[in-house]
């Protein structure tokens, strides 16, 4: 596919997050807060594996597209209800970048490959999808751990390790090397419980 059309469709992805009334501060800016996801997700990208191709850097740039639009609230407040929400998000947003991809020219096989990275399609055997998996874990520890550790003072030390190592379950044998090498900026207050999560 064409720079021009990989170009265009970052453009609509972002114009859909620009939408998010939500808002996040980074370095002293105000961003909606899935359009400064997506900008994450894809520096991440760049750094962990920086010759993925246009798919991926779309599936990746996507994959949390106008999420505000699926509220929590409509679902039971539940473990089931939770975890129907998150299945249904993943459908929602496959179904998103699908479209825009399929707007500005990509072809069917493209798209699909992005569509069940988004998804979440077979997540160990598909590499589309664990690489998608990889950022988002890689983008959680660096940008957003921290916040919700903030939010769960009640946590215990023992709970936050459980938390830590479903987190880098999900992760290949690769994404843990480059954790392990520095190459993602670990929150400093949860430095060693993250070690101490990961090398237990």
């Amino acid at each position: 596919m064409t720079q021009a059309a990989y170009e265009q469709a970052v453009i609509l992805i972002d114009q859909a997050n620009s939408e998010d009334t939500n808002v996040e501060t980074a370095e002293g800016k105000e961003f909606p807060k899935e359009l400064l996801y997506g900008q994450r997700m894809s520096d991440m990208l760049s750094r962990y594996k920086s010759d993925a191709d246009h798919v991926m850097q779309l599936a990746v740039r996507g994959q949390h597209i106008q999420r505000w639009q699926s509220s929590r609230s409509n679902y039971p407040m539940n473990r089931q209800g939770y975890h129907k929400w998150r299945s249904d998000l993943y459908v929602f947003h496959a179904n998103k970048v699908a479209a825009i991809m399929t707007q500005v020219g990509f072809a069917e096989d493209a798209v699909l490959r992005a569509k069940h990275a988004v998804a979440k399609v077979a997540m160990k055997s598909n590499s589309d999808t664990q690489l998608l998996e990889d950022v988002a874990s890689l983008v959680f520890i660096e940008h957003y751990m921290l916040k919700f550790a903030e939010k769960h003072p009640e946590y215990s030390e023992e709970k936050w390790i459980t938390i830590i190592q479903k987190t880098w379950r999900k992760m290949s044998d690769e994404a843990h090397s480059f954790v392990l090498a520095g190459k993602v900026i670990l929150p400093k207050d949860l430095t060693p419980l993250i070690l101490k999560a990961v090398q237990a």
